[in-house]
């Protein structure tokens, strides 16, 4: 038993078993994906998935990513156009959650889509992940495991600090892999339309698609990640620094300016893999030193670089 969780365990074949028992009693079981922790609920269960909203304190318009066992459980829930076929057999089991219209036969609840006729669906990559959805046979609703706003967590205790006792157990399979969460690709018509940079790069689903994939024009929330104020510490973040001011936590990628030894390094060889997978947690290191101001140097925006500047970008902006 922690001080902080009710219960974080590893993620053996014991723990796999209580936890898919605890999220069709409709309680809460944060989870590793390959990309973050989840916070999963039931995505049949209304009630159960309201406790994902209340327990991260999340805006009820701000749908939520279901995740499946396999395709045919996804085209159960969601009408898959051709483009929607090509990227989940090139890229399920992983890191990318597509957008598509609802079917007339989706059972998952309303609340998990935010009240709109689309459903954000995927099959993720991580083994745990995975085993869970086999035991429970469920769909299971999962943002990430974090307060609303906050870092996304990649450890089961950032799990613990946001959430605590709003979770019936955290499974705990160490550091997640990727570090950054995935990519979301509307597929509601002939033109598939980013919506969220993520650990699959845009050359990649180009590729797939055959055409250039367009980029989110509009305001309006049809999927996670895009509210402007996001992945926030709580200190005030200065992007794209080139030298440190005073009371600055130097955050470097690379080799840092001359005179600002930097408190972190997201990757000293400048590797852009490295940055992401050490982004969530240098940032929650940021806040553990309790500081006011922190400012981080400039990303590369190729690869998964245009994800990192994404939540940069998010994590930065002017807050409510």
């Amino acid at each position: 038993m922690n001080g902080q969780t009710q219960c974080i365990r590893p993620a053996d074949t014991a723990a796999l078993r209580d936890a898919a028992d605890l999220l069709l009693a409709g309680k809460l079981v944060a989870f590793p994906t390959e990309t973050v922790y989840g916070l999963g609920a039931n995505a049949l269960n209304g009630e159960a998935v309201a406790g994902i909203f209340a327990a991260k304190n999340r805006p009820k318009f701000n749908p939520l990513i279901v995740h499946v066992a396999d395709l045919s459980q996804a085209r159960s829930f969601g009408n898959f156009n051709d483009h929607a076929v090509e990227l989940a057999r090139a890229f399920w089991p992983g890191p990318i959650t597509l957008v598509v219209p609802k079917s007339k036969t989706c059972k998952v609840c309303d609340i998990a889509m935010a009240g709109l006729n689309t459903i954000a669906l995927r099959i993720p990559g991580g083994l745990i992940a995975q085993e869970l959805l086999r035991v429970a046979g469920i769909p299971i609703a999962a943002p990430s495991a974090n307060r609303s706003g906050h870092i996304s967590a990649t450890v089961a205790c950032h799990v613990a600090a946001d959430l605590g006792m709003r979770v019936s157990m955290v499974l705990d399979d160490g550091p997640t892999v990727i570090g950054i969460e995935s990519t979301i690709i509307s597929c509601q018509d002939d033109a598939p339309r980013l919506l969220r940079a993520g650990a699959i790069e845009r050359s990649q689903i180009e590729k797939v698609i055959g055409q250039d994939l367009l980029t989110n024009n509009t305001t309006r929330i049809s999927a996670p990640g895009q509210l402007t104020s996001h992945y926030a510490p709580n200190a005030i973040l200065r992007i794209n620094a080139t030298q440190r001011q005073k009371d600055d936590v130097f955050i470097a990628f690379g080799t840092p300016p001359l005179g600002s030894a930097p408190e972190f390094n997201l990757s000293p060889s400048g590797d852009i893999i490295e940055a992401a997978a050490n982004l969530f947690s240098v940032l929650r290191q940021i806040d553990l030193l309790g500081a006011q101001n922190a400012a981080i140097m400039p990303i590369p925006h190729h690869g998964i670089g245009e994800a990192i500047n994404d939540r940069l970008n998010r994590a930065s902006a002017q807050r409510a």
